[in-house]
């Protein structure tokens, strides 16, 4: 997993067709995400509802638990 920090107006790019941007962090941070229509955002907590907890978030829920 690849942790960065971002200011307001920087973004990443994932596979060249993904964006997600820092668009504020006045309070709570907001992103902005540009990806194609067939590939589908949801929010974490709608996710998990749905489906079991993936492997990569189970493994960083474990490192915070120790920091």
């Amino acid at each position: 997993m690849l942790s960065l920090g971002r200011n307001p107006g920087e973004y990443l790019v994932i596979n060249g067709n993904i964006v997600i941007q820092v668009v504020s962090v006045d309070g709570d941070l907001r992103l902005a995400i540009d990806a194609p229509k067939e590939m589908p955002i949801v929010r974490g907590e709608v996710y998990e509802k749905r489906h079991p907890m993936p492997q990569c978030l189970k493994r960083l829920k474990e490192k915070s638990m120790r920091w």
